[in-house]
């Protein structure tokens, strides 16, 4: 089978909005590997950055993972394909479209909890920048994956 759309389910973690205070940031919601009595073996953050103004604005990534959807911690280094800070964004002198602002980054999760989340999305500075998050699940136990 060549086409992905029958492989993935695409949850939406962090709506687009705008960042908010300092240190705050937005926390996606729990995203429970297991949907519709089909687990999915492959999982994708994908982060969604819009238009930043600040210079000085650094965004920081972090995701957690866990058995159950109340002892949630830190992802390890070595779950992740590529890292939560190159999923983040720093401060630029100057911003470029499709680098620096305008762009998605992506970070992947071999381990094998059940639910995984973006914990939180958060600004060195309080931003205005509108950003999201979606968890793609992939390499489902029975397909076609449901499109809801």
């Amino acid at each position: 089978m060549r086409d992905l759309h029958d492989q993935i389910r695409i949850i939406r973690s962090i709506s687009p909005v705008a960042i908010g205070t300092t240190g705050t940031g937005q926390a996606g919601k729990i995203v429970d590997r297991v949907r519709s009595g089909v687990y999915y073996n492959s999982v994708e953050f994908e982060i969604s950055y819009g238009t930043v103004t600040a210079t000085n604005a650094a965004f920081t990534v972090v995701v957690k993972e866990g058995d159950v959807t109340g002892t949630m911690t830190s992802i390890a280094d070595a779950d992740l394909i590529g890292t939560e800070v190159l999923a983040g964004l720093a401060a630029a002198a100057t911003r470029t479209s499709g680098t620096s602002k305008n762009v998605t980054k992506r970070l992947g999760y071999t381990g094998l909890k059940r639910y995984v989340q973006v914990s939180k999305l958060s600004s060195t500075i309080t931003a205005t920048t509108p950003v999201g998050a979606n968890v793609i699940l992939g390499n489902p136990s029975e397909g076609p994956a449901a499109n809801p």
